[in-house]
């Protein structure tokens, strides 16, 4: 894998994955998206310190994150460098593959828009509290680094399947509907029945799949330690206030991780998971890791393997024995009688590679519709074509500028003037014919009026990978870009009031006020929540925090109380939020 270099402006991010990168624009994060922020922070690193593997909070301090404030992504980027790592920002969910393809750079790639306060304790979304407060504390720790980054490896090589991306589609839409405080009822339970349907439509479970579940169970909700007291440091639990909780109650159940039970296991991003597996450490889970890729098209090779690339309906690559790497979409293959791929079809733009790096003149413009080649032993000979040596060529009548009749045991056909022999790394990779026909019986799979026939040389397959070979190269049509984008809802003039409330409150808290300056200020903020923004809760909760640090004004404080306690009554969740935010100021656990 090739080395990211990282700099102070964040990482150097691969061409190929740059379209997935936006600007954060920090301004646009309103004082309540940072209230949010804060209130979230404060609670978790609380509970974290205890509950949480490692020093959750030395963690946040290590990759440049306040308590106080949402993160700047930059700036969190240049703390990450001295562990290895960077951040950059994306739009919401971004297709697995270059997920794990950002992580594989050691580049965590960070959802930067904020739940909205109607989902402050949890958000299937994903945001920049999960992104950045839950995955990179865990960097760290050095273990943990190096499992998340061989992750990223094998997972960006992991195949999926054309319902996977249906999946993919449906949970991105689903996610943002949730987080838009304008969508409708409609829309959302059109959306939930998209996903439904999505999910009901699977009928095999991908390598994508299997790794996504193994994900899940890990690094978004993993547990570490001894079964009867383990510790949290899966990114879903780190960042949920609710389910960090929750989820060390005896009601969920823990079971001893396996990799097994983990790929066996499905997940819903919706609701509380009701188990979750506990691993010993984190070299248990590389190991797991790595035993799963033994079982993964990249390593196996093979019919099944290419099986799967023409399942999945994107972009992969084909390496032959001899090192000669097709890049496209496969869509057809030619079987033998005993059901093995003899011809393989790519449809549409393709290209050539060895050892990673695009072949000259083999590119998606010369390849652009598609490509074709067959895999085997040529009829009468022992030794693959990639070794034969030039005196076996000449035997085979396989020249420079002579017609050749290439008969391999599949009996597939290859008839054409030889025009070239293109060898790398000592092994013969490709041969080239002008005025060829290929045929397999009857059929007729290259005619000679389609141009020079590029002949992929190897008598096996021997990997299958999701993507392109030279990503560099072929970065324009390798990942996608989902067509669906989330959207930042546009403030009303009651919101923007109210959030000029948020303000004034942060900038009182942050003052050097006296305190009865600091106490007729909180009263006149008080007073416009109650006439204006009765609903409202968690600005009383900071109204709160200030009186009780400071010691004053205790008639005052009681009245806060008192509306808190009725907000709470009315509202079973709203209540456990505000009893966990006026608990956090008897403990007296001021952070920051």
């Amino acid at each position: 894998m090739s080395t990211t270099t990282l700099t102070t402006q964040g990482p150097a991010v691969p061409a190929h994955l740059r379209q997935f990168v936006v600007d954060q624009h920090y301004a646009k994060y309103t004082p309540v998206d940072q209230a949010v922020w804060r209130y979230v922070l404060r609670q978790n690193s609380a509970f974290l310190q205890e509950k949480g593997y490692g020093s959750y909070r030395d963690g946040l301090l290590s990759t440049g994150m306040s308590i106080e404030s949402i993160p700047d992504i930059t700036t969190m980027s240049a703390e990450l460098s001295a562990m290895g790592w960077g951040a950059v920002a994306v739009d919401g969910f971004i297709p697995p593959v270059a997920f794990f393809d950002f992580q594989a750079h050691g580049i965590l790639p960070i959802a930067c828009d904020m739940r909205t306060l109607a989902h402050i304790a949890y958000t299937p979304a994903p945001d920049i509290i999960h992104e950045s407060a839950g995955h990179a504390p865990m960097l760290h720790d050095e273990a943990y680094g190096r499992f998340l980054r061989r992750f990223g490896e094998i997972g960006r090589k992991a195949l999926s399947s054309k319902e996977d991306l249906e999946v993919y589609e449906a949970i991105r839409l689903l996610s943002i509907l949730k987080e838009d405080p304008k969508a409708t009822d409609e829309q959302i339970a059109a959306s939930e029945r998209r996903l439904d349907a999505a999910i009901a439509a699977v009928t095999s479970s991908s390598e994508a799949t299997l790794l996504a579940r193994l994900y899940w169970w890990t690094v978004e909700y993993g547990l570490i330690g001894d079964l009867e007291d383990p510790k949290i440091y899966g990114a879903g639990l780190l960042s949920s206030m609710g389910e960090s909780r929750s989820c060390l109650a005896p009601a969920v159940r823990k079971i001893p991780f396996s990799l097994e039970a983990c790929i066996a296991t499905d997940y819903d991003i919706t609701k509380p998971q009701p188990q979750l597996f506990v691993c010993r450490d984190f070299d248990q889970l590389t190991e797991a890791i790595e035993r799963f890729a033994a079982g993964m098209a990249f390593r196996v090779g093979g019919t099944q393997s290419l099986v799967k690339a023409v399942d999945s309906g994107a972009t992969a690559t084909a390496v032959y024995a001899s090192g000669l790497q097709v890049t496209g979409t496969f869509t057809d293959l030619v079987f033998d009688e005993q059901g093995e791929a003899v011809y393989l079809k790519t449809t549409g733009s393709s290209a050539l590679a060895y050892a990673d790096q695009e072949l000259p003149g083999h590119d998606q413009v010369y390849h652009g519709e598609g490509f074709g080649s067959p895999v085997g032993l040529l009829q009468g000979y022992s030794t693959p074509l990639e070794d034969f040596s030039d005196l076996l060529l000449q035997r085979a009548g396989i020249v420079a500028g002579c017609k050749a009749n290439v008969k391999f045991r599949s009996g597939v056909r290859v008839e054409g003037i030889v025009k070239e022999v293109v060898r790398r790394g000592g092994k013969i990779v490709l041969i080239a014919f002008n005025r060829c026909t290929v045929t397999l019986g009857e059929t007729v799979l290259f005619r000679a009026e389609w141009g020079t026939f590029d002949m992929a040389v190897g008598a096996k397959i021997v990997s299958v990978f999701a993507g392109a070979a030279d990503p560099e190269r072929f970065h324009a049509s390798a990942v996608a870009v989902s067509a669906t984008v989330t959207g930042k809802a546009v403030l009303s003039e009651e919101e923007r009031a109210l959030h000029r409330l948020y303000t004034a409150v942060r900038d009182l808290r942050e003052g050097e006020l006296s305190d009865g300056q600091l106490i007729d200020s909180l009263a006149d903020v008080l007073q416009q929540i109650e006439a204006e923004f009765a609903e409202d809760w968690l600005l009383r909760v900071e109204i709160l925090e200030i009186l009780t640090a400071r010691g004053v004004e205790r008639e005052l404080q009681e009245r806060v109380e008192a509306q808190l306690v009725r907000a709470g009554e009315s509202d079973e969740e709203k209540g456990a939020l505000i009893e966990n935010g006026m608990k956090l100021m008897r403990v007296g656990c001021r952070a920051g």
